[in-house]
């Protein structure tokens, strides 16, 4: 394991033996290995725990013991109050670590942890009721005088009633599930003939992801930069804010880049941020880690005068305190830990400054060219840069691991320090370029094109910094198909003249067979079929002697040649020199089964070879079929058989990897084969329905 880098240096430890033994660490993924490797700088023995799916998951591997919890369904091993408690009595642990997302947040299981007699590394169970309903914090810093959004946040949930607030309010506005975060059970409303639906979405997604289908309304805010500032209580009465990070950029309501500290941030506007931020805090007598999260209006930027509302609190660790530990030095997970034996914070707020800028970018399982859709399949290939002072990856991950259908879609949090933002930004791109990926679909070259966007490099941020600046995030490469074929194409032949000299018997290199292009009175020469999307190639690969060289013909035509170095296989180098003129193109390469991985810059393109090709264009659905994205459960049948829909209606609502989709039909007629059923689990590519044109 890591030993990370920490403010706290050993003399805050000497003489004073820490009570805590064993923490079991109740959730998966990176989280789980990350609270594993200060456990270990701690000298505490930690215990994972995992389901059916994560039997040999990176965090099982690294933890002192490993416990199995129950079936891949969450419901049925993470959520599992009652197993975790009686694994953390069995294995002897002094201490629960909930990481976030799971457990948490869930005051009940706080509560079991209490009663148990086991340290519960967070707040208590009355703080997480506190901050846990939305309308209840609202009323709570209301009282605290901590500006809040304007809305409605009571306990009538008449849709009537809810439509004359949203009303009176004012559009656009959010709907916003009181329970819960992460962008679940909301939904943003423009104009009152969307409210209705709007309203039925939330609370479905609000009952389905937290139990409760209770909604608040709140004014939207036209141009809102998502800050919150990260807090600390101690059970002495000593409350300290670690400075604030700005969240802004998110798809769905979800944040995938964030940062420390926010671009353009005044002292008088941070002084008033933190300031409200450990109101906030000691209103509720809070203890351990949380972050308060402020909604900032920054219509002109930011200024001394700035208005901004509290949002929410997060009564745990966040997903993004990476950030803030790059730019205080602070292990924030041994903080929580101090803080849970019921020490004093060993900082005061006068010792804590920030030193330089951080970036972390959330790199996630999903298309970006197909709204984010979460992706599952297995890492064929995953190669990042070695960690250093300025860079810092967080995943639970490995070559070869699956993404599961069961949990968040999220692979790992790539994380860059520098002097300053623009420093900063140059490294975070960087580590984009030179990380590799194959075997599932990535947001990595987004990330990179969000990065690069002279909005963002300027500090223009906003949550809906995306929706307003696509022309600007393009993610697929920039160079032609046809030169992106051609180097699966000697990727392909650099790893089979690979196994072909691993295998090849005898060792005489002046032998006529040690070249697999040799051939008596015959040139040698092979017809290659492949696709790359939408688009079909076929071409003719000859190569020039034994030089290393290849030439390719189109149409009768050599028009491109390409040289491979073997010596960085098996992500084989190539370069090609196209028609065009001298253009190099520096990409690697990675071949599984029937298909080649083209990588670079962040990017990756799937070539799929010639048997392969033909089977996708012989089962090709017919235009108006309408299939399962991935697999999951129907939450909502829009459509009826025999019914007409236009192109673009919303034709069933289904929930997958913890999401909400809704299915629209692709064209204009009339439904038939209707068979999907509310409730009903449906397998990756099932068939739910076909329009047939009238």
């Amino acid at each position: 394991g890591k030993v990370w880098r920490h403010f706290l240096k050993n003399e805050h430890r000497t003489g004073n033996k820490m009570e805590i033994k064993k923490i079991l660490i109740a959730n998966r993924g990176e989280i789980a290995c990350r609270i594993i490797r200060t456990a270990l700088d701690m000298d505490i023995e930690t215990v994972a725990v995992y389901s059916e799916a994560d039997r040999y998951a990176l965090h099982t591997m690294m933890a002192d013991e490993s416990v199995p919890i129950g079936p891949a369904v969450s419901s049925e091993s993470y959520l599992k109050i009652e197993n975790i408690i009686e694994t953390a009595k069995f294995t002897g642990c002094d201490a629960i670590h909930p990481g976030y997302g799971f457990l948490a947040e869930n005051a009940k299981f706080a509560a079991a942890c209490e009663k148990a007699g086991i340290i519960f590394i967070g707040p208590s169970s009355k703080a997480i009721i506190a901050m846990g309903s939305k309308s209840k914090a609202k009323s709570i810093m209301e009282k605290a005088g901590v500006p809040v959004v304007p809305g409605y946040h009571g306990s009538n949930q008449d849709t009537a009633f809810l439509k004359k607030e949203a009303d009176k309010i004012g559009y656009p506005l959010l709907i916003k599930a009181i329970a819960g975060g992460g962008g679940k059970g909301m939904r943003l409303v423009k104009k009152p003939s969307e409210f209705a639906d709007a309203l039925k979405g939330a609370k479905r997604e609000g009952e389905a992801s937290f139990g409760n289908p209770i909604v608040l309304l709140e004014k939207y805010i036209e141009t809102p930069r998502h800050i919150e500032v990260q807090v600390f209580g101690d059970t002495k009465g000593n409350a300290i804010h670690l400075y604030e990070r700005d969240c802004s950029i998110q798809r769905r309501h979800q944040k995938i880049i964030e940062e420390a500290p926010a671009p353009g941030m005044t002292e008088k506007l941070r002084a008033r941020l933190t300031e409200a931020a450990l109101a906030a805090a000691k209103t509720i007598g809070y203890v351990n880690a949380g972050t308060v999260e402020f909604i900032v209006d920054a219509r002109g930027g930011l200024t001394d005068d700035t208005k901004f509302y509290f949002m929410e609190m997060n009564t745990r660790l966040q997903v993004e305190h990476p950030v803030t530990e790059l730019v205080t030095g602070l292990d924030l997970v041994e903080l929580q830990i101090i803080v849970a034996e019921g020490k004093a914070l060993p900082v005061k707020q006068k010792d804590i400054s920030l030193l330089g800028h951080a970036i972390e970018g959330r790199l996630y399982a999903e298309d970006p060219e197909n709204n984010f859709l979460p992706q599952t399949g297995q890492l064929h290939w995953f190669q990042i840069p070695g960690e250093s002072a300025t860079f810092r990856f967080d995943t639970g991950y490995g070559v070869e691991d699956q993404i599961s259908v069961y949990y968040d879609p999220m692979i790992a949090k790539m994380i860059c320090w520098g002097e300053d933002r623009e420093d900063t930004i140059e490294r975070f791109l960087e580590v984009v370029s030179t990380t590799q990926i194959a075997g599932v679909k990535t947001n990595l070259s987004f990330l990179g094109a969000v990065c690069r966007a002279q909005a963002f490099r300027s500090g223009k941020l906003s949550t809906h910094f995306i929706e307003d600046n696509q022309a600007d995030l393009k993610t697929g490469f920039d160079i032609s198909p046809r030169d992106i074929v051609l180097t699966g194409a000697l990727g392909y032949i650099s790893e089979r003249k690979f196994d072909q000299d691993q295998t090849r018997k005898g060792n005489d290199i002046f032998s006529p067979w040690a070249s697999g292009g040799w051939r008596l009175n015959h040139a040698y020469s092979e017809t290659m079929k492949m696709a790359l999307g939408e688009d079909h190639f076929a071409f003719e690969a000859r190569p020039v002697g034994e030089t290393g060289i290849w030439n390719f013909v189109f149409e009768g035509r050599e028009i491109v040649s390409g040289y491979l170095d073997e010596s960085h296989f098996p992500a084989a180098l190539t370069c090609l020199n196209s028609e065009q003129g001298s253009e190099n193109y520096a990409l690697s390469t990675y071949f599984h089964d029937n298909t080649i991985y083209v990588m670079g810059g962040g990017r990756t393109a799937e070539i799929i070879l010639e048997d392969a090709a033909h089977t996708l264009e012989a089962e090709a659905e017919a235009p108006g079929t309408v299939k399962a994205p991935m697999p999951g459960k129907i939450l909502e049948v829009l459509a009826k058989n025999g019914g007409m829909v236009e192109k673009g209606d919303a034709l069933i609502i289904m929930e997958a990897m913890k999401m909400e989709y809704t299915l629209k039909a692709p064209k204009t007629g009339k439904v038939k084969g209707l068979s999907a059923k509310v409730g009903e689990q449906v397998s990756d590519a099932a068939q739910l329905l076909e329009i047939e044109e009238n």
